[in-house]
């Protein structure tokens, strides 16, 4: 009985440590992803969440994604960036815009009146990325998505129709190019991620933002303004953004979970990223009618004064890509190219 009592004991034992062993293997990684949005919003619910979900599911459970909204892990959005090259998160979505001026060759797709759809940008961002950006500006990151949102726009708080409607107006801008779109309109660009503009707007420290439809929502804009302006054909402009990973940490996991993240990223990601983001704007817009707003269309001959006030922007963006070693013309052309061939 001792005997059998005692082998039983060690059946018992063996299957407890193959069970623990298979528990193990199912969660062998996690990888925290950080992000300066509330879950709620439309990126990290459309978007992050699907590709983390995504990833989870094609490990077999081997992979599990820890979702961080809301700077949880710490720190301001223009750190997420380092925060992922130092490891702090594995994984970050972040606005490229927010650090101005390190990645200057993304900048190519923010220029006003640049970007068609966000389809066909975030695609042509993917596949310049591959061939001028990988192993330069990001060779610190290990890149998983690039995209562009749907039109950027400017909600405020009159009536805005022409540039000179902008004039002496305090309106927080998302990076570079547009600070010096709104400073060529007589208005104040006032540097603030977009988490922080909701307060922003309710306490005065800004008169308007520009930012696309899609995320008026979740900051509560459509309440905050009672004007929206959009631009019919090109969009005013556009940020960019990239979902990057911890170089050691991607290279640290085995070939077929590295497979796993390859599969779940690249160009039809970016595609995707990009479009549903752009998809979300409609919905948005429709809030903003719902309670009564005034949306402003610039349009046909009428958007020929804002094309006018940007045209400089163009000639200084060359001048500050050429003083980088970088053929600021060249990355337009080959932009407009390759979108004008996904249009097609």
């Amino acid at each position: 009985m001792i005997f059998r009592r005692t082998l039983m004991g060690m059946a018992g034992a063996a299957v407890a440590a193959t069970l623990m062993a298979t528990t193990a293997m199912a969660q062998e990684v996690t990888l925290r992803m950080h992000q300066f949005l509330p879950p709620q919003a439309n990126v990290p619910k459309l978007v992050l969440d699907v590709w983390a979900d995504n990833v989870e599911k094609d490990s077999g459970g081997r992979i599990k994604v820890e979702r961080y909204p809301s700077m949880q892990l710490g720190g301001k959005p223009p750190e997420l960036m380092d925060q992922a090259i130092d490891g702090v998160a594995d994984i970050v979505w972040t606005v490229v815009g927010y650090t101005p001026g390190r990645y200057p060759s993304t900048e190519v797709f923010e220029l006003p009146f640049m970007m068609t759809n966000a389809r066909a940008a975030s695609s042509a961002y993917w596949q310049m990325f591959e061939k001028h950006m990988k192993d330069g500006e990001f060779k610190d990151v290990h890149i998983l998505g690039t995209w562009v949102h749907g039109p950027g726009m400017i909600h405020v708080n009159k009536e805005v129709r022409t540039p000179a409607d902008m004039e002496g107006l305090k309106i927080r801008g998302g990076s570079r190019l547009v600070n010096s779109l709104l400073e060529k309109m007589g208005s104040t660009p006032v540097g603030m991620p977009v988490p922080a503009v909701p307060e922003g707007l309710s306490k005065g420290v800004i008169d308007g933002t520009t930012i696309p439809w899609e995320v008026t929502g979740a900051l509560k804009v459509p309440e905050l303004v009672d004007y929206h302006t959009e631009f019919e054909g090109n969009a005013l402009y556009v940020l960019t953004f990239v979902l990057a990973m911890n170089k050691d940490r991607y290279e640290g996991l085995p070939a077929d979970l590295q497979k796993v993240i390859d599969d779940n990223s690249g160009l039809e990601f970016s595609i995707f990223a990009g479009g549903t983001q752009s998809d979300s704007d409609g919905p948005a817009r429709q809030a903003a009618v719902d309670r009564g707003n005034t949306i402003v269309t610039v349009a046909g001959d009428d958007v020929q004064a804002w094309r006018d006030v940007a045209q400089p922007i163009y000639d200084e963006w060359i001048a500050d890509m050429t003083s980088k070693g970088i053929d600021g013309q060249a990355l337009i052309d080959e932009a407009k190219m390759l979108m004008d061939a996904y249009d097609k």
